[in-house]
């Protein structure tokens, strides 16, 4: 992946660079957000003690750490997204069991639909523990918008391992960079496929839309020496 290679499922604007579109759509979801969130900060600041502990005092603050929260997570999956682009990541490759990595993105959701993972121990993938664990929490997150069940299966195929996540699976469409226009996300989630396709191509596989779900495909790792793989037959 060379600098000057876009990335799969860019939207080319009118002068031919596909990044000045996702740019614009960034800044624009990052904008509101932070927007909301001074607003409710220079709100909180008018109102006297007594106000400001009541109900009024509590909504603006819950306004303000929500879209926080927001803009945080806006700008962690674009820094990410530039970073890989640029092949700016070092990455630590070593065999990660997927139930071990579900089981701790699923532990840290704080609410949500529940989640139901379908997935062998003994598999596992060649991965970097720190991007697997940014996609995998990204699938699911997607996955379990407006609070829909989320079911998580695995399956081995060849030299590789699919994990399917089910649930609010939007198109295909979604895979592709946002750009100016593109409807936002108010969790701020609007740049979590993106950024979970450029870490399946690092990691050498590939996410797709697949029979109603997140199809995530990771490279399995090598048998150990004088050791037969059972993965795939447990």
């Amino acid at each position: 992946m060379s600098g000057t290679q876009r990335p799969s499922g860019s939207e080319t604007s009118a002068d031919g660079d596909p990044r000045i579109g996702f740019l614009a759509f960034v800044a624009h979801e990052v904008r509101n957000p932070l927007s909301t969130a001074l607003w409710s900060a220079e709100l909180l600041t008018r109102l006297g003690p007594e106000e400001r502990g009541g109900a009024r005092g509590e909504k603006l603050t819950a306004m303000c750490l929500r879209s926080l929260n927001r803009v945080r997570q806006l700008v962690e999956d674009h820094f990410l997204c530039e970073r890989l682009d640029a092949q700016g990541i070092p990455l630590h490759v070593e065999p990660v069991s997927l139930q071990d990595s579900l089981a701790e993105v699923v532990g840290r959701r704080p609410d949500g639909g529940p989640v139901e993972v379908d997935v062998e121990p003994t598999l596992k993938v060649a991965a970097d523990r720190v991007l697997l664990d940014r996609a995998l929490d990204a699938l699911v997150a997607v996955a379990g918008g407006d609070g829909a069940p989320v079911r998580i299966t695995a399956r081995t195929d060849g030299d590789a391992a699919v994990l399917a996540v089910g649930g609010n699976v939007p198109g295909p469409e979604a895979l592709a960079d946002p750009r100016k226009g593109t409807q936002g996300d108010p969790k701020g989630r609007a740049l979590a496929l993106p950024m979970a396709r450029r870490v399946a191509r690092a990691l050498g596989g590939q996410l797709a839309i697949e029979e109603g779900a997140l199809a995530l495909r990771l490279p399995r790792p090598s048998p150990e020496p004088d050791q037969p793989d059972t993965s795939a037959h447990p």
